[in-house]
């Protein structure tokens, strides 16, 4: 018996060190790759010197997505991406404002002789910014100077942009990826049934379908009809810029599903002789046909063993002279609006308005252009950052609102108080309208044999996930988003000069883009961030000024954490993934992508003015 519970002892032992040995290991891996980070940073943020380049192209290599708002340093995830490749890279945010400001000044650059398009990690970003960088291509080649574009393949947004190109190179292997535009959301009604979840829907507003998949198995008629309109909207702007820019008609750019099909059965299936024959393209070359191409616009640096050219990435224009000119400040709400401080990819309400009212305190600033990229969110948060406009409004200061991808629901709340809305033509606004939601799981617990019982006051005090929702808070639930409704159409029926009964016939919830909001009245005029700089300027008196950009630096904490996030993120679903069947992986991918489902949101009230499909189109 002794050597038996030795034996049982040493294996505990063994077992017991093995554990603490992996758990060493992995405790040193996580401190190695701190420090590596904490190194790298330290490294990336000393001054370089400016980039030594005699003459050459700007390689505009954009890796990852364009954002009015990065959450992170762009250098920090630059040098990630160096550390860790491409699959880092493109997890990777950029500056909408920074690339457009890079591309003007290089189109001034002496050293700066061409631009190359290298597109294939650019995984994308909303049609209004697109059109957005589009124009400062349009001026950069405008200037004389050649824009090439390089790709294997082409998605729809990366085309988008190689459109503008002087000439279009693809892999004789590749292809231009267009096929429309569309949206699908993720219904389950019937899991919530499954699950004896009880989901208790308030709204206003025919078209307000962000509920939906919550009381539904599938789209409603009134949010189909609705949806069909403004995406197809989207589909033929695009069509529209992308046609112009190649100098063909919006049908032989895109001939329909059946056009494609015909096309590609006359060159047997080949779609880069597809691209090429139907002029989507310029011409079909290796890369080191393009190599020899781009060799003889911009030589050769024997140094680096490649084309003469700097990355966009590490392009240092010339610094520009300081001033003290009168400012216009320039404040963001990009992402859902929830209440409180500001998290990455959101909007605090707390924190938004503590900007305006810096802004509105501050004798320097003379204007304010709010850059609206938003679905919408808390009504409580909306309200705390409209009613702060307001009073920067009333303060003297004009205030206008530059509309980028969308402004819808909370995103249009928030722009009320402007004196002046400047929308793209692609811009998704209006969703006027409330919702809000209360799950309880009183037949759930039932199922498995636990129930809540006790006392109150009142059946309004009465209230918990774990039991029935008390008829009288249901009904006052409802007269509170009714309430709210009210006041939604009061505030952008004093706005837009028109009564609330005129407001309601183009609310209810419905989505709209830039061109037709125009037409109704909700928006002042169809135009970019520039636009919107210039109408500021123009109401403040300014004959010279200086834009303020309220960002925040993040931390040096924040940095390192962010940019650890960044790294895991890269190597561990693919890791990961392998383990895990199919089904749950597309699932888990789906619901991932589905925006606004698990964001924070946390308004007080559970009131929210939120556009569900606003950022779901591919």
């Amino acid at each position: 018996m002794r050597t038996l519970w030795r034996i049982i002892a040493g294996f505990f032992r063994w077992t017991w060190r093995l554990l603490n040995f992996i758990r060493e290991c992995i405790l040193n891996l996580f401190l190695i790759l701190l420090i590596l980070v904490a190194v790298g940073i330290y490294f990336q943020l000393q001054p370089k010197p400016a980039e030594n380049l005699t003459k050459g192209a700007l390689l505009v290599d954009l890796s990852g997505s364009v954002v009015d708002k990065p959450s992170v340093n762009n250098k920090l995830r630059q040098w990630g991406r160096e550390l860790l490749g491409a699959s880092s890279g493109r997890l990777q945010e950029n500056s909408l404002f920074d690339l457009v400001e890079t591309l003007r000044q290089a189109k001034t650059d002496p050293n700066i002789t061409g631009l190359v398009l290298s597109l294939n990690d650019f995984t994308g970003t909303d049609q209004a910014s697109l059109n957005y960088i589009g124009k400062a291509l349009r001026e950069f080649r405008d200037s004389g100077k050649p824009v090439y574009a390089i790709g294997d393949s082409y998605n729809q947004t990366q085309y988008y942009l190689a459109s503008y190109a002087t000439k279009i190179f693809l892999s004789p292997q590749g292809t231009v990826d267009l096929h429309g535009f569309a949206t699908n959301t993720l219904y389950y009604k019937s899991l919530l049934d499954k699950l004896k979840v009880s989901t208790h829907i308030f709204r206003v507003g025919t078209y307000k379908s962000a509920v939906e998949p919550m009381i539904r198995d599938d789209m409603s008629p009134a949010a189909r009809e609705a949806d069909s309109r403004w995406v197809g909207g989207l589909w033929q702007n695009y069509l529209n810029t992308v046609a112009a820019n190649r100098q063909l008609t919006p049908a032989q750019l895109f001939p329909g599903a059946g056009g494609v099909l015909q096309g590609l059965q006359a060159v047997n299936g080949d779609t880069a002789q597809y691209a090429l024959k139907n002029k989507l393209v310029d011409e079909l070359a290796s890369r080191a046909q393009v190599e020899r191409e781009l060799t003889k616009a911009f030589g050769w640096d024997k140094r680096q063993n490649d084309i003469n050219a700097v990355s966009i990435y590490d392009y240092q224009p010339a610094p520009q002279p300081t001033n003290t000119q009168p400012q216009i400040a320039v404040i963001f709400a990009n992402g859902a609006i929830i209440d409180g401080q500001e998290e990455p990819g959101s909007v605090g309400g707390d924190t938004t308005a503590a900007q305006i009212r810096q802004a509105r305190l501050d004798d320097k600033i003379k204007a304010i252009v709010l850059r609206v990229n938003s679905p919408g969110g808390s009504v409580s948060a909306s309200e705390v950052i409209r009613e702060e406009l307001a009073a920067a409004r009333a303060a003297g200061k004009p205030v206008v609102v530059s509309m980028g991808g969308m402004a819808a629901s909370g995103g249009y709340w928030i722009s009320t108080p402007a004196n002046y809305i400047v929308a793209s033509p692609s811009t998704l606004t209006g969703s006027i309208g409330i919702f809000g939601v209360v799950n309880t799981f009183e037949n759930s617990l039932d199922g498995i044999g636990v129930h809540t019982d006790g006392v109150a006051t009142s059946p309004l005090a009465d209230l918990a996930v774990t039991k029935a929702l008390p008829p009288e808070f249901a009904q006052m639930m409802q007269l509170n988003i009714e309430s709210g409704y009210r006041t939604f159409l009061g505030l952008v029926a004093t706005a837009r000069n028109k009564t609330p009964e005129q407001i309601d016939q183009i609310a209810q919830g419905h989505v709209w883009l830039g061109v037709d909001a125009k037409s109704n009245g909700l928006v002042d005029e169809l135009g970019d961030f520039d636009d919107a700089v210039k109408k500021a300027a123009e109401l403040a008196k300014l004959p010279a000024w200086q834009l303020n950009w309220f960002v925040e630096d993040p931390s040096f904490s924040d940095l390192i954490f962010s940019q650890m996030s960044a790294s895991v993120q890269a190597v561990l679903p693919q890791a990961m993934q392998a383990w895990i069947p199919a089904p749950l992986t597309a699932l888990a991918t789906a619901m991932k992508q589905q925006p606004g489902l698990f964001t924070t949101l946390n308004d007080p009230q559970n009131r929210y003015a939120f556009c569900l499909t606003c950022g779901d189109v591919k």
